[in-house]
């Protein structure tokens, strides 16, 4: 199955984003070579764009206490699992209070470094990062690689925070949904959602089916058209039935 999710508005938007960003750093993080230690670093500097809003870590931190207030609420229900509620109140406290101490605006670390700023500032030129342009860098790229996993490591550790706070919150928000079984005739599917406020909608297809969604939502109507790719990647519709599953999720 394919997981497709669709934000329904520009927080969540932001939180995947980074979600996706922090995906990619880590893979490239744990590679070997020179240019996949360049990919991580560049990750981290677009990172550094999206994270920029000054109230994404009170967004986080607000949220957080409202889950822990919500989960707290459960504590009295007999039908639901103490170890488990205690375990999640447990990371949800964790996770905040290792928020609230990160100091100062998110990256502000990498912000001062002026060597890491002039190197950002030649990636954002395509091919502006070459030897003799930044002659450091390159110098830098010829270290043995586990010094350089040691410098990413250091240079993302302040942001390592605010990354465990957006998992926790889009986590939560995913288990948030049950998925249903849902048919789209000749390949389309509206649904009213009268007024009811979701924070993201996902959407799981059988892969060898070949759909592609095309999801637009607001607060009264959601709208899916699935479409699907010829040789030349042009998408079409599709006119046959498409069977998928439909979670909404909201906190």
């Amino acid at each position: 199955m394919i997981v497709y999710e669709y934000p329904f508005n520009e927080r969540i938007r932001t939180l995947l984003r980074l979600e996706d960003l922090y995906e990619k750093f880590n893979f490239f993080y744990h590679q070997t070579h020179p240019l996949q230690h360049h990919a991580a670093l560049a990750t981290i500097f677009e990172m550094l764009e999206v994270a920029g809003r000054a109230d994404l870590k009170s967004d986080l931190l607000q949220e957080l206490e409202r889950q822990k207030q919500t989960l707290l609420s459960f504590k009295s229900n007999p039908n639901v699992q103490a170890d488990m509620l205690d375990a999640i109140l447990s990371e949800v406290d964790r996770t905040s209070s290792a928020l609230m101490a990160s100091q100062g605006k998110t990256g502000q670390n990498v912000r001062e470094n002026e060597w890491l700023m002039s190197i950002r500032g030649r990636t954002i030129i395509p091919g502006g990062a070459c030897e003799f342009d930044l002659p450091s860098y390159y110098a830098w790229q010829h270290r043995p690689a586990e010094a350089r996993s040691a410098d990413i490591a250091t240079w993302f550790a302040p942001l390592a925070p605010l990354f465990e706070a957006i998992s926790l919150v889009l986590r939560l928000l995913r288990e948030s949904g049950r998925p249903a079984k849902m048919i789209a005739q000749s390949g389309s599917y509206q649904q009213m959602l009268q007024g009811k406020v979701y924070q993201m909608l996902r959407l799981a297809i059988d892969e060898s089916i070949g759909a592609i969604p095309e999801i637009s939502a607001n607060k009264y109507m959601l709208w899916i058209r699935f479409t699907s790719q010829d040789g030349d990647m042009k998408p079409k519709p599709l006119e046959s039935d498409v069977p998928f599953d439909l979670t909404l999720c909201n906190f």
